[in-house]
């Protein structure tokens, strides 16, 4: 099958995965509809198997890093860092509601950028809503921050989101590289987006803290060193062309050899904090992305995509990656732009503005989003009109301002 037949198969095939993973009725697994959607694209001819197999092949890697920081962060988490942090966040914001949201938002920028965004979505926001409760202040600004810090709070590292993931091999950077250029688009983003939480949220921060905060419970010293030193191992595992997976490995089993000798170790648990149903729906979905991008999206997309770097092409990248994740979500926008761009260091710096900036502006425009809607306790859930007004005024905002940030480091770094 080709042409436009196998365009709007594919196209159809899309929605239908990206549909289902964002109610997952009964909480069935994103991989139910994406995987036999992948398969049927091979079997009528939409993709190539041998295609589908250099994906697959392609996005391995990527996967089993996802599949190992997930499981890293829960460690992280069952360790006590979270809880230590969020503890620490509090005693230093002193029951001053403003101060506590600058310790937020950096806190939830530092989770993300080391451990993924979905560390912050699943672990760090029930520590952040404990918090507000315990000093009884209003937990919507917190419980925000955690969400928009999620999105644009990843633009900092190759493993702070997997959008970040899929373009570090596209973009032809090393870890350091990549890093320092985004550096400065990541500060930008972070007091940014402390900005506009302080002035949208500035009535729930009036006042000062109802109750104190409570005391630090000692530091899980042992596992900050190893967190440390697993983020820093990602470096050197890129300097020397190793995969980062094997460095949230290496973590992974140093922070389970204390465990190991009072046999707290269950493996059936770590394998479902994996989150395999999500790995696979990454590889199927890559796959079916191909199937519509090979029939004509790509070359439309090529059409659109600017080929200079000045700032006025980077922010139309960006803005067109902003727009297509909140029609498509994010991955599936990174998937499709990503082989227009690929070599091309600045503009998918640009691209990876737009689909993790972007997706702060709808529900739709992140996974991560809509699963820390799905998370949040019934009185703390947002309300639809809130959090689409927050982002509809704020996001185009913040893509002008980190895209200009990109050009300024771009021409002070140099790729």
């Amino acid at each position: 099958m080709t042409g436009a037949t196998a365009e709007v198969v594919a196209a159809v095939l899309l929605v239908l995965s990206l549909g289902f993973a964002v109610l997952r009725p009964r909480g069935i697994t994103e991989a139910a509809v994406a995987v036999p959607a992948a398969v049927l694209v091979v079997l009528l001819g939409i993709v190539p198997g041998h295609a589908a197999l250099d994906t697959l092949r392609g996005f391995g890697p990527t996967v089993a890093f996802l599949a190992a920081i997930l499981v890293f962060g829960h460690l992280c988490a069952e360790a006590g860092v979270f809880t230590y942090l969020g503890a620490t966040a509090a005693r230093l914001s002193g029951g001053d509601p403003p101060r506590l949201l600058g310790m937020v938002v950096a806190l939830a920028a530092a989770t993300t950028a080391t451990l993924t965004l979905d560390a912050t979505v699943v672990l760090l926001t029930p520590v952040v809503l404990a918090t507000a409760a315990r000093l009884a202040v209003p937990a919507r600004p917190f419980a925000y921050a955690c969400t928009r810090l999620a999105n644009s709070g990843s633009l900092l590292l190759p493993v702070s989101n997997l959008t970040n993931l899929l373009a570090f091999g596209a973009a032809g950077l090393s870890f350091g590289r990549f890093g320092a250029l985004m550096l400065l688009p990541w500060l930008v983003m972070c007091a940014g987006e402390w900005l506009a939480l302080r002035v949208f949220f500035r009535g729930d921060l009036a006042g000062r803290a109802a109750a104190r905060p409570d005391d630090v419970p000692p530091p899980p010293r042992y596992a900050l060193v190893v967190l440390a030193a697993t983020v820093a191992s990602f470096v050197v595992a890129s300097a020397v062309d190793v995969a980062p997976a094997w460095a949230a490995l290496a973590g992974c089993v140093a922070l389970l050899v204390p465990r190991l000798r009072g046999r707290d170790v269950h493996p059936w648990r770590l394998v479902g904090e994996a989150s395999p149903g999500f790995c696979a729906f990454v590889l199927a979905l890559a796959v079916v992305v191909d199937g519509v991008t090979r029939h004509g999206l790509h070359d439309a997309l090529t059409d659109l995509v600017p080929s200079g770097t000045s700032f006025v092409a980077l922010l139309a990248l960006a803005a067109l990656a902003a727009v297509l994740a909140n029609a498509v979500n994010n991955l599936p926008a990174t998937l499709a732009l990503l082989p227009v761009v690929t070599g091309n260091p600045a503009l998918v710096l640009a691209v990876l503005i737009g689909v993790n900036v972007g997706p702060n502006a709808t529900y739709p425009g992140s996974l991560a989003t809509l699963l820390w809607r799905r998370l949040l306790p019934a009185d703390d859930k947002p309300r639809a009109g809130e959090f689409h007004r927050l982002g509809l005024l704020t996001v185009p905002v913040l893509v002008v301002a980190a895209t200009a940030a990109l050009w300024v480091a771009l021409h002070a770094v140099g790729v």
